[in-house]
């Protein structure tokens, strides 16, 4: 049952060092060609070398889009990246597809896709024990990765992770 990824899932759980949730949780992934140009694995980059292994690895499996008329009307509205995974999602009837960008996540719900994002691959680690702090790895994630989590988001996870600080405003 493939699930298929866009980059910035991949990327930016590479970036805070969670990468490993996602084979853990998928098994395999499989990307586009879009998607690993915009890795940039090759390059020294927060997040390459841990990227550059899982191709390696064989869990993260590139594999090129055939129906290039679906790419090019969905690049109307989205990257190319997000493009080439919706489209390779449609193509081989993906279980999932990883995506984050609002935009993106419309674009797959309107083909009828199941989606989960960064957030989503994040609670179900913290739900089987694999992450002790979802707060910590927000913060990582805001830090280090330029994620954005809307702030009454972030809110009700951590009430739901009793990490919620009555003292704070997060």
């Amino acid at each position: 049952m493939p699930v298929i990824s866009n980059t910035s899932p991949l990327l930016d759980l590479a970036i805070v060092d969670h990468l490993f949730l996602l084979p853990q949780q998928c098994g395999q992934i499989i990307i586009p060609e879009a998607v690993l140009a915009e890795l940039k694995i090759n390059d020294d980059l927060p997040g390459s070398s841990e990227l550059k292994s899982a191709v390696g690895e064989g869990w993260l499996v590139v594999k090129a889009v055939e129906d290039r008329a679906l790419v090019n009307l969905l690049r109307r509205e989205l990257h190319q990246g997000e493009s080439e995974a919706i489209a390779l999602a449609v193509e081989l009837s993906a279980d999932k597809v990883l995506l984050d960008e609002k935009e993106a996540r419309q674009a797959a719900r309107a083909l009828n896709l199941s989606i989960t994002g960064i957030v989503g691959i994040l609670l179900r680690g913290w739900q089987e024990g694999s992450i002790p702090s979802l707060k910590n790895v927000f913060d990582r994630l805001q830090q280090d990765a330029n994620f954005w989590l809307s702030p009454a988001l972030r809110t009700q996870i951590l009430q739901v992770s009793g990490e919620l600080d009555p003292d704070s405003s997060d």
